[in-house]
């Protein structure tokens, strides 16, 4: 099969489609220069393939090894449809490449008068200097130049000039990947340089580290008495953590499967605002309203919908705001290297705060584990509305005692909206069989957004 970057430039949709719903292809690897589909797309024209590559994940403001993103090909070749996708999605409205310019300068050269305009309308600065202290203005003809003037100074700009700043005016840039790291391939440990602790956990402990110049959370497992069998069963069930293909998801990117000296670890990009847990309860420093809670409940029941879709079911992924990952863009994603792996701690709950009552008392093999994870969802739609820990100051193994034995339950959230109120006691329904399954609350969600 041809590369996935010669089908896109080629508009080949039905091809691309096939590579995206392979969950093991990466959107957001790139070619040699790191130009990634979507990059490809946005200079192309390729207008639907545009859409299929950002619903499946496809990172808005990745860069090549020019630094430029989708934003500035697309503006740069005139695709106004595009431009305005791009713009709707979050792109980084004024990002600048390895010259200095951005979006707005490309569209000024080459005269694209409604790219330009629609860039200003946006909020793209008409005075930001590039390397050679030129700005938009600098660059465009004299009535295109007076045009976007007025309308900058309509607007509420500001006209005084911007020098050329080396960083990104909207935040730090992200390449996109080599595609080896979106290849399987069992690594070696020596390839990893660790770069400091992040958590432990009976499960395993998590640094900071470097893979191939790429930031990375390397997860060790902690194993006993590893065996033949063990080894095996690292190897067949690591292949299906690898999720690309999907926005909210959190793919594992490669693994390292030692037997001597042993060792046994995932790795997987790091994201800068780290867990939703630390995000919400350990002062992370990002600060968000309602509406943004809203999104993360969003982000979280569109990546368990997709989950719930797989068959089979992908076991031991247990719900809970410590195994949701916040990245640059505020998008949520559920951390696949938080799966528990099958010879890994089969009888210890560790979270059982976020857990059904069923759960606690059943075999994995014998609950309802669609339901469970919906109720799950409801401690974390409890816990997004009061930004508390569920039942904070008990132990583990009090809460599950509690809840199994005394019906300790979350009480009702002050201060949240009825809507939300009321989702929370639909997924937190006893019977676990007339809990809604994830598909069924999206809808109500994507309302609630946009209310």
């Amino acid at each position: 099969m041809e590369d996935i970057f010669s089908q896109v430039r080629d508009g080949n949709s039905v091809y691309v489609r096939v590579w995206l719903d392979n969950v093991e292809n990466d959107p957001n690897q790139g070619d040699d220069h790191r130009f990634s589909a979507l990059h490809w797309a946005s200079k192309e024209g390729r207008t639907g393939i545009v859409d299929m590559l950002l619903a499946r994940g496809a990172k808005i403001n990745s860069t090549n090894m020019g630094d430029d993103t989708s934003l500035h090909l697309a503006a740069a070749h005139g695709h106004d449809e595009i431009v305005m996708r791009l713009i709707n999605s979050k792109a980084d409205i004024n990002a600048i490449n390895e010259h200095g310019n951005t979006p707005l300068h490309y569209a000024c050269f080459w005269n694209y008068e409604m790219v330009a305009q629609e860039l200003v309308s946006h909020g793209a600065r008409v005075t930001l200097c590039n390397k050679l202290g030129q700005t938009p203005l600098t660059k465009a003809k004299p009535l295109l130049a007076e045009k976007l003037r007025d309308r900058a100074q309509a607007l509420g700009q500001d006209l005084t000039v911007i020098p050329y700043k080396t960083s990104n005016w909207g935040g730090t840039k992200t390449r996109s990947r080599d595609a080896t790291l979106s290849r399987f391939a069992g690594i070696e440990l020596k390839s990893i340089k660790l770069q400091g602790q992040i958590n432990d956990s009976a499960a395993g402990t998590m640094y900071k580290a470097l893979w191939q110049g790429t930031a990375v959370m390397a997860k060790m497992l902690k194993v006993r008495n590893c065996t033949s069998r063990i080894t095996r069963d690292f190897a067949l069930e690591y292949p299906r953590l690898r999720i690309f293909s999907h926005p909210n998801i959190h793919p594992v990117l490669a693994c390292v499967n030692q037997s001597s000296p042993l060792k046994m670890v995932t790795l997987s990009e790091a994201l800068p605002h780290g867990s939703l847990y630390r995000v919400l309860h350990e002062g992370s420093g990002m600060d968000f309203d309602h509406m943004q809670a809203v999104s993360f409940a969003l982000d979280i029941g569109r990546g368990m919908s997709f989950l719930h879709s797989m068959d089979p079911l992908i076991p031991r992924f247990y719900l809970n705001s410590r195994n949701v990952m916040i990245d640059e863009e505020y998008t949520a994603k559920l951390n696949m290297a938080d799966t528990r792996f099958s010879f890994q701690n089969k009888a210890k709950v560790f979270n059982p705060a976020w857990m059904a009552p069923e759960a606690l008392q059943k075999k994995p093999e014998e609950a309802n584990v669609r339901a469970a994870d919906m109720w799950s969802y409801a401690i974390l739609l409890w816990e997004l509305s009061t930004r508390e820990v569920p039942f904070a100051g008990q132990s583990p193994m009090e809460i599950g005692m509690k809840i199994v034995c005394e019906g300790l339950r979350i009480t009702p959230p002050t201060g949240a909206s009825a809507h939300m109120s009321k989702l929370i006691r639909i997924c937190m329904n006893e019977d676990p069989g007339k809990r809604p399954r994830f598909d069924m609350i999206l809808p109500i969600l994507e309302k609630m957004r946009t209310a």
